[in-house]
């Protein structure tokens, strides 16, 4: 009966191994072999190649196909000693690529050749525990975890739409969440903004949302702007932050967040509501198409009415802000396809999504051709449509 030496000795012989200063040289040189990490999670936390993808043995199957797609690939698979690489190489083997080796002496043997190595950002245990139905997912892992937590995201309004979306993003570990907010908690709120609770009416938004997002996940920073949003704070509020979500509920602040975002290179993720629909498109940080070419000029007021004057379904708000907080999230992990160029609309009462095509208006005023960006200028639309309303 063969054993785990016999075993060993035999797929060793049949599983090209490369030395490590081979697997330098063809590094240095421009050759890139996929790097593949097959040991636990604590082994790699004390160290990694640079340029290392982290599979842990036990899911290599699993995920290889969505790391190297092209089975003639070359491959270098390396664990601590270089056993469980040759194991690990077998079943690539198994799986059809074709190109496969296994790293000699593993990291410890690539350690002692005193070639460089990297201390991998890590997550501390509490996060691996509050995070690990993220960092199962291949496309986001523990890199992608991180970059939410570094990631700085505005959220204009505390209302319907700032609500779910900022729960959400705090929820995913977005590091610092931006609130934008000068009103105070009012009991008509509590339909629809579930940040917020009786026991705070009276209070200021940005403070009850604080306590709610801090509540809710720790690891989120909350930077609290108790003011409104005009031309003359817009770009030091915008400026700070990688992504904005506008939760606003008028067109004055709607054009001011588009025409600010465009001068600064931000994107901005939009969603309007209105009694049972609800609209959320993407406007890219490359300024095209944008808010302008939705809307190119802001209806009279009378046109224009709030939620408080023209009402909206309590859970329409939730609905359309957890979408933001996805698109937003995406735009973080740079995954997937954003919203940009479509609008995406939803009747509650039929329950039916509709997408609608949005184009970059070339005469645009504020991403149109030949527009200086950085020359865009800021309006203060109050006095011309409906301003905000409390």
């Amino acid at each position: 009966m063969p054993t785990f030496d016999t075993l060993l000795r035999d797929l060793r012989g049949r599983t090209p191994e490369i030395e490590p200063a081979t697997l330098q040289g063809e590094l240095r040189d421009g050759r890139q072999p996929t790097l593949i990490d097959v040991r636990e999670a604590d082994e790699h936390a004390q160290g990694m190649i640079p340029g290392t993808v982290h599979i842990p043995r036990g899911f290599l199957e699993l995920r290889i196909e969505r790391t190297v797609a092209d089975r003639e690939h070359p491959v270098v698979l390396y664990c601590q000693s270089g056993t469980r690489s040759v194991l690990a190489a077998r079943s690539l083997g198994e799986l059809g690529y074709t190109n496969v080796r296994s790293l000699a002496g593993g990291f410890t043997g690539w350690k002692r050749t005193g070639l460089p190595w990297e201390q991998p950002l890590a997550l501390r245990p509490d996060q691996e525990a509050r995070y690990s139905r993220h960092t199962l997912i291949p496309e986001v892992g523990i890199a992608g975890q991180l970059k939410l937590l570094k990631a700085k995201v505005l959220c204009i309004g505390a209302g319907g739409l700032g609500s779910p979306s900022s729960m959400y993003l705090a929820a995913a570990g977005i590091g610092t969440l931006g609130i934008v907010d000068d009103d105070v908690v009012d009991a008509s709120n509590l339909q629809r903004q579930i940040l917020h609770g009786t026991d705070r009416v009276g209070i200021p938004k940005v403070e009850s949302a604080e306590t709610t997002l801090r509540g809710l996940n720790p690891d989120v920073k909350v930077d609290k702007h108790r003011t409104r949003i005009t031309s003359a704070n817009a770009l030091e509020l915008i400026g700070g932050y990688d992504v904005v979500i506008d939760g606003a509920d008028n067109f004055a602040t709607r054009y001011l967040v588009n025409d600010s975002a465009l001068r600064l290179g931000k994107p901005v993720v939009h969603a309007s509501i209105f009694r049972f629909e609800g609209q959320i498109t993407v406007f890219p940080g490359t300024g095209s198409p944008c808010y302008r070419c939705l809307y190119p000029q802001p209806p009279p007021p009378e046109e224009a009415p709030s939620c408080a004057e023209a009402g909206v379904l309590g859970v329409l708000p939730g609905i359309m802000g957890v979408l933001q907080a996805t698109e937003a999230i995406k735009i973080v992990l740079e995954l997937g396809d954003t919203l940009a160029g479509r609008l995406l609309v939803y009747d509650a009462l039929k329950t039916r999504f509709r997408e609608l095509k949005l184009r970059r208006d070339p005469k645009c005023p504020t991403c149109g051709d030949g527009v200086d960006r950085a020359a865009i200028p800021l309006i203060d639309y109050e006095q011309f449509c409906a301003g905000p309303k409390h």
